[in-house]
């Protein structure tokens, strides 16, 4: 099982460990686009890191975010953590990574992949430091992020969903930056969270539900292998889960949660 998650936008602070080390993170199909993401994010960010409104324009910050634009002037030589310390926000809290036991972690290290801006995707144990790029960044050399991102994706990502599962968690946005398509979008399952008697989704329950759906089926080491079994391992786990299987093959598998109260 690959589950897709999106990052956070507020993310916990570096830290004092080594800088960041391209070469070690995982996909590494994906280090020429990192790089070229990452060179050209540094070099706006540091053109003046205290006062440069072109950065904050390019990055959708407001002014009380002034102070990311120097975070990002110092991404390669900042402390970096693991990935899952890095992303905090309603859907990790949910998850709680760092509250999951030995065998969990595991499951956790190797089925989820965090979509990103600035990275493309990460594992949960991929040391990254704290940055502020989301994919809707339109960079003034490279141009729009999910663009970008596309065609290397096109080419890591099938091999690392593998024969199983694809969980697909991600906003619209990192949704843009890839695509399951042929087989692979025939074994994956996108989620909805609605609140079942209005049958509206809610933006902050439904990462909280997401979180906590991903956290009890690490928890129980659930292995679904396809959409079919997701649908029955969530309700064994007592979710209410409405299924909509593809009319065409080559297309995901629509799931909606309902919940009753809003927490």
């Amino acid at each position: 099982m690959l589950v897709l998650l999106p990052p956070s936008e507020g993310k916990a602070n570096s830290g004092a460990g080594a800088p960041l080390k391209l070469s070690s993170l995982s996909l590494p199909g994906l280090s020429a686009a990192r790089e070229a993401v990452l060179g050209e994010l540094v070099e706006l960010c540091a053109a003046d890191p205290d006062q440069n409104e072109k950065a904050r324009e390019v990055l959708g910050l407001s002014e009380g975010l002034r102070g990311e634009v120097a975070k990002n002037a110092g991404l390669t030589t900042a402390g970096a953590r693991p990935a899952g310390e890095i992303y905090t926000g309603v859907l990790y809290d949910a998850l709680g990574l760092a509250t999951l036991d030995t065998a969990a972690k595991q499951r956790a290290a190797r089925s989820l992949l965090v979509f990103s801006g600035l990275w493309g995707a990460v594992r949960v144990t991929d040391r990254i430091p704290s940055y502020r790029c989301s994919m809707g960044v339109k960079l003034p050399g490279l141009g729009a992020l999910a663009a970008h991102w596309r065609a290397p994706m096109a080419d890591v990502l099938p091999e690392a969903a593998g024969h199983g599962l694809v969980l697909d968690l991600r906003s619209a946005a990192y949704a843009a930056a890839w695509k399951p398509k042929g087989e692979v979008a025939g074994r994956t399952a996108t989620v909805r969270v609605l609140h079942a008697p209005t049958r509206k989704v809610v933006s902050h329950f439904n990462k909280a539900t997401k979180g906590r759906i991903v956290r009890s089926l690490l928890s129980e080491g659930a292995a679904p292998k396809d959409p079919a079994e997701l649908v029955e391992a969530l309700r064994d786990l007592g979710y209410e889960v409405e299924a909509q299987a593809p009319e065409k093959a080559g297309r995901a598998w629509a799931l909606d949660v309902l919940v009753e109260e809003i927490h």
